[in-house]
């Protein structure tokens, strides 16, 4: 009856508290950044947020454990992986939200903080974030990470069957080193190639944003450490064991690795920020997503109400935080507000924070309880005998 979990309303689990911690610290970090570089901002704004960027490698590592986490408990259970669970809950979750802040893109041009938008059929198949242009193709620019993220869905379960019916699932921890060494290969590669030529030129960044930053073959890391961690959390309890006894080493490990990046990646478009950077904010951020989820740090330990509301709406604030900033700043400005005042900062933030609210009760929840109706449903098909 191990499905039935997926459909039942659970109450939180405490494991998850110090996800929610870094689930929160992602989304708020994520949000500096594109306040202080995209829109008038107070100047010490871009001070704390320049690094900002790499929340979203952050909410790549937290997304690879909790996926690959769900599909390896079954595999160890020896468990046939019920895959049509999988993509309907990854449909219910994503998809509708999505949509809806697609439309609304598409619908009411004012929305739009840039002047452009890449074409429908990109976002609707998430390859957007494929030869993208931030010359052309500035607006919901955000929704590269969303396009990374399917992508993965879509092919990690595609590899594990794969494994499975080969018989040779034991040897896929080789694949995720392949799958290391391959990200760093790509990138010396395209950064050799098509990016480094055009150094002296003044679309220098758009080029680099194009061919290292947005495409999924540079961005693995992330994903591939918190598969990484699911995996030896999963399959190797010893090792599991050992690691969390030193969670509050590990936190501070973390730290340090990540204050390291930040000097390596202090010019984001430079060679040695573009090839190695992105592995070691991710073995940063995944020491510090093993450090909470071990049960003697301070993250694990300490519940948050406002981390936990924050991280529920972590996805539709990721989803509509350019347009709400926007859109508040035009408006309140006519007010006699400066753009650049900590007051602007202040009040597009709480608007923010009320427009992802309405997201998730307007559209995430109800999608999410018909979600598990269908489930229900489908899992009540399964259980019929066949004919």
């Amino acid at each position: 009856m191990t499905r039935t979990l997926g459909v039942q309303k659970l109450p939180h689990n405490h494991k998850l508290i110090g996800l929610d911690h870094l689930r929160a610290f992602a989304i708020f970090y994520v949000f500096l950044y594109h306040y202080s570089i995209m829109f008038p901002a107070p100047e010490w704004l871009y001070t704390i947020g320049k690094f900002g960027w790499t929340g979203v490698d952050l909410f790549f590592v937290l997304s690879g454990y909790l996926i690959s986490s769900q599909l390896f408990a079954k595999i160890d259970q020896q468990q046939p992986v019920w895959f049509k669970e999988f993509f309907l809950k990854r449909f219910f979750r994503i998809i509708p939200a999505y949509l809806t802040v697609l439309a609304l893109y598409f619908l009411f041009p004012y929305l739009r903080e840039r002047e452009a938008l890449a074409p429908l059929w990109k976002y609707l198949t998430f390859t957007q974030n494929l030869g993208l242009d931030l010359r052309t193709q500035g607006t919901f620019s955000h929704a590269w990470s969303l396009c990374i993220e399917e992508q993965f869905y879509l092919f990690l379960p595609l590899i594990l069957m794969a494994l499975i019916n080969l018989k040779i699932f034991n040897k896929a921890a080789v694949l995720l080193i392949g799958f290391f060494i391959a990200g760093f290969c790509m990138r010396l590669y395209m950064y050799t190639n098509f990016v480094e030529p055009f150094k002296d030129t003044d679309n220098f960044w758009v080029i680099w944003y194009k061919w290292i930053y947005y495409p999924i073959y540079s961005r693995l890391d992330g994903l591939l450490v918190g598969v990484s961690i699911a995996a030896i959390f999963q399959f190797k309890p010893s090792i599991r064991q050992q690691l969390q006894q030193y969670g509050n080493y590990l936190l501070v490990a973390g730290i340090a690795v990540l204050v390291g990046a930040y000097f390596i990646c202090e010019k984001q478009t430079s060679f040695s920020a573009s090839i190695f950077g992105f592995p070691i904010i991710s073995l940063g951020y995944g020491l510090i997503v093993i450090a909470a989820i071990s049960p003697k740090v301070f993250l694990y330990r300490i519940p948050s109400k406002i981390t936990f509301h924050i991280a529920s709406l972590s996805y539709a604030l990721y989803l509509t935080h350019k347009i709400i900033i926007h859109v508040s700043q035009e408006e309140l400005s006519k007010l006699g507000i400066a753009k650049e005042s900590v007051l602007m900062f202040i009040l597009c933030t709480l608007t923010s924070v009320l427009g992802a609210w309405l997201l998730n009760r307007a559209v995430e929840k109800p999608f999410l309880k018909l979600r598990n109706k269908v489930l229900k449903r489908e899992y009540l098909k399964e259980l019929q005998p066949k004919a």
